[in-house]
């Protein structure tokens, strides 16, 4: 070992028994805590350079490779859908356009044995299901709109100081920048935090409910993650139980009206970790009260004035966290898998403002007692 891998080395020794790179309680499974320890020497942190379109996915590399082959290579790894199914009767967002699918009658081809089916969908598949939202969905203003006359789009801005001539200069155009193509595979480790169970003591969390940064912190160490806590590049998965108000098909239409999320002291916190991509299971990310989609309830408190849904706008505009919606976790809380390796891989559509997904994660259960 030469004297730089020496230095470096002891550094991050350094690091970790100091308690700045790892918490203090809990255990890692065997060779888990070398690992992490070494990928945090290959994974790159902000800031990142003038004209970032990749926010925190910047994080992704050698460093949340490493940390993803551990799982990968553990007896008894299993592999958990993440997404839900997709279907033109599953809850539907109030804020995109609501899927139809028709299915074509099967059909041949002259002189052939060949058989063919197929299907015809329409509406705005990244704004529903299990969906992710590209960097440049969200942008703001520096003052609120008073909700009169035309909408001033021209004075938008976004992540990166990007402008609205830069982004989408007219109307019908496509995202010139920050749209999802430019969000690349996402091949990391993931932690998964059971609100559920540390927060609402076995019940779903209620509407309006948020998870501030004290919450995060308590559950990790509730669930033996303090050694390590939350990582650069690491996605976040927050179970809060409001999957159980997922149907489909959706008689009940209750899902989309309301739920937990995040408190923006927690946004902020996991800004700081530099986590490349948080998902709950819920509709918004944003904790929303009965009401609040209407404009009949105010937003959870401490979100700033003019931004009712503030957890979106810190992630996207400000941070370059990716999020997805409606995540499917509660087997992976079920069985305790709370460290796993997790791939997302949303579709390359150029300019588009989201993508539906399908990830999964890749773990095994953590030791009972």
């Amino acid at each position: 070992m030469n004297l730089s891998s020496v230095l470096l080395a002891a550094g991050l020794a350094l690091f970790a028994a100091s308690g700045w790179f790892f918490g203090a309680s809990g255990e890692a499974a065997p060779g888990q805590r070398d690992t992490a320890l070494a990928s945090r020497a290959l994974t790159a942190l902000p800031p990142w350079p003038a004209g970032d379109e990749r926010g925190m996915a910047n994080t992704l590399g050698a460093g949340t490779f490493m940390r993803c082959a551990w799982h990968l290579k553990q007896p008894g790894a299993k592999v958990y859908e993440i997404s839900h199914e997709r279907s033109a009767t599953m809850p539907v967002s109030p804020f995109g356009a609501p899927l139809s699918y028709a299915f074509k009658p099967t059909v041949g081809l002259p002189f052939t044995r060949h058989a063919f089916n197929g299907e015809l969908i329409s509406g705005e598949p990244a704004a529903q299901g299990t969906q992710l939202d590209a960097i440049g969905h969200f942008g703001f203003l520096d003052a609120p709109w008073s909700g009169e006359g035309a909408f001033p789009a021209e004075q938008v801005r976004y992540y990166g100081g990007y402008t609205q001539a830069e982004v989408k200069p007219q109307a019908a155009s496509p995202l010139l920048r920050l749209g999802v193509e430019r969000v690349p595979p996402i091949v990391s480790s993931a932690v998964l935090l059971d609100a559920r169970t540390h927060l609402g003591g076995g019940d779903a969390l209620r509407d309006g409910q948020a998870i501030t940064r004290a919450d995060i912190e308590t559950m990790l160490e509730a669930q033996g993650l303090g050694w390590r806590g939350l990582l650069p590049g690491d996605v976040l998965y927050i179970y809060t139980g409001w999957q159980q108000h997922w149907a489909d098909p959706d008689r009940a239409g209750l899902y989309y009206t309301r739920g937990p999320g995040l408190a923006y002291d927690a946004v902020k916190y996991l800004e700081q970790k530099a986590i490349v991509l948080v998902a709950l299971d819920n509709p918004f990310t944003d904790p929303a009260a009965e009401g609040m989609i209407r404009g009949e309830a105010p937003p959870a408190g401490g979100t700033p004035e003019g931004l009712p849904f503030a957890i979106h706008h810190h992630n996207l505009t400000q941070a370059g966290i990716l999020q997805i919606q409606n995540a499917r976790l509660a087997e992976l809380a079920r069985d305790r898998v709370f460290t796993s390796c997790t791939v997302i891989l949303p579709l390359r559509t150029k300019g588009g403002a989201g993508s539906p997904v399908r990830p999964i994660a890749i773990g095994t259960s953590a030791p009972t007692g």
